[in-house]
């Protein structure tokens, strides 16, 4: 794969692909080289795992009033009028 191809799977696994990068998938996908379309399948899952690892290891719990900081925002605000 190239260094393009490899910016196009990290794009797929972090979900923010936009019109002319998905043609650019999509060609890829329906390539006639197999092992390019596996080597491709495979950067976006080694990424995927690699974001889910980090996103395990540096989660941090919220604040114990954000909840109730929250529900009061919201209880806060005006429902909105029918014109």
């Amino acid at each position: 794969m190239n260094e393009r191809q490899v910016d196009l799977a990290h794009t797929v696994a972090l979900g923010s692909i936009d019109d002319v990068d998905h043609h650019e998938v999509q060609d890829l996908l329906d390539t006639e080289d197999p092992a390019l379309r596996a080597a491709f399948m495979r950067e976006i899952r080694q990424t995927r795992e690699a974001l889910a690892t980090l996103a395990s290891a540096t989660a941090t719990p919220p604040p114990a009033t954000l909840r109730s900081q929250l529900l009061a925002a919201i209880a806060a605000e005006q429902p909105p009028v029918a014109s």
